[in-house]
């Protein structure tokens, strides 16, 4: 099944639409853990890692942005859908800009919650795959310092690494040796509030390819595989 093996936080205090989430998150497969406030929430986060939490904004007692705001700065990094009455623009904004990864307006087309789910729950179980790689990598004379997000080239220069570039750098060396298809980096790397163009992808790799080959018209570590995506020989 779609959600096989996968674990979701559900934090919502209406209990017929928790019921109801509850129940079709089950049934497509998906393990579901429930809280009806942020301090249940919080500790239910703190015992464990979850690929996706379903978030709602207005609980009892902590409200959801301050969930969510203390999952982050916990370094509680899984993936969270905002699921809210609140529908403006700048309500939206000050979900995401406390570290959410969706936001979802109620009421909601429940196809429409299961497919961002889906994805969501995709990008957690990928977060979790690129935890196994080090916090420090070597290849090639180059050292990359995932957790500083900073590299050290075999000549010495320090690179200053964006967080973008430090996530899919993480992503394709946790995958080495195999392609990483275009449709997997944006959904762990930019997620699904902005699609970036195929050519901004390609724009990632070239710096990658600048700073880390020797030759970056004949790259030796980060290769493009036409049509379908990327991938890193150490």
């Amino acid at each position: 099944m779609l959600g096989a093996n996968a674990n979701i936080l559900i934090v919502e205090d209406e209990q017929s639409l928790h019921e109801t989430l509850k129940l079709n998150l089950e049934l497509e497969g998906y393990d579901v853990t429930s809280a009806y406030n942020g301090a249940e929430a919080l500790r239910h986060c703190h015992n464990g890692y979850f690929d996706l939490v379903i978030l709602d904004l207005m609980l009892p007692a902590i409200d959801g942005l301050s969930v969510l705001e203390t999952m982050r700065l916990n370094k509680m990094d899984s993936p969270v859908l905002i699921l809210s009455a609140k529908n403006s623009s700048a309500d939206r904004v000050a979900g995401l800009r406390k570290g959410a990864d969706d936001y979802v307006t109620k009421p909601f087309e429940l196809e429409e919650l299961l497919l961002r789910v889906g994805n969501l729950v995709q990008k957690g179980m990928a977060l979790q795959q690129a935890k196994n790689v080090a916090d420090v990598y070597n290849f090639g004379g180059h050292r990359v310092d995932f957790k500083s997000q900073t590299a050290t080239l075999k000549n010495g220069d320090i690179v200053e690494l964006s967080k973008k570039e430090t996530m899919l750098l993480q992503l394709l060396v946790s995958n080495v040796n195999e392609v990483v298809t275009r449709e997997k980096i944006l959904q762990n790397v930019w997620g699904y509030q902005v699609f970036p163009t195929t050519r901004t992808i390609d724009n990632f790799i070239l710096t990658f390819r600048r700073h880390f080959e020797e030759d970056s018209r004949n790259p030796k570590y980060f290769h493009s595989v036409r049509g379908v995506g990327y991938r890193f020989t150490p």
